[in-house]
């Protein structure tokens, strides 16, 4: 946690253009933004993946994000949020990322790769999902 550089944000040791914070979130904008008004909002609670954030402050991020999204007064947006390097998480501190897409050239640029499940399989997975719910 001493390395990460989102808890050094969260410390004052790093600079930010800090939008909120309270007790248990922070957010401020991404210095390399895909679109004006590009903001993460973070838990101060460190961890590296969502089911590591506790429940309350997950709920706080929520509200942050709404904030954020009337603020910029962005009609279209993206809110992302990775976990793990195959799903293209780079800071191991979870982190949302809040994303004007005010026009087609900026924003998030996203490919969709849907995959077609037959019934009888997507009926077994949902079985076995819901077995751990």
């Amino acid at each position: 946690m001493a390395a990460c550089i989102f808890c050094k944000i969260i410390k004052g040791d790093i600079p930010s253009f800090k939008l909120f914070e309270n007790d248990k979130v922070f957010a401020f904008l991404d210095i390399q933004p895909l679109s004006k008004g590009h903001a993460l909002v973070i838990p101060k609670y460190h961890g590296a993946k969502l089911t590591d954030i506790p429940d309350d402050s997950l709920v706080d991020i929520l509200h942050v994000l709404k904030k954020i999204a009337v603020a910029t007064g962005a009609e279209n947006y993206n809110v992302l949020q990775n976990n793990g390097r195959l799903a293209h998480q780079e800071v191991d501190h979870v982190h949302f990322h809040l994303i004007p897409k005010p026009n087609e050239k900026e924003g998030l640029g996203i490919g969709w790769p849907a995959q077609k499940l037959e019934m009888d399989e997507l009926k077994k997975l949902f079985e076995e999902v819901k077995a751990k719910m």
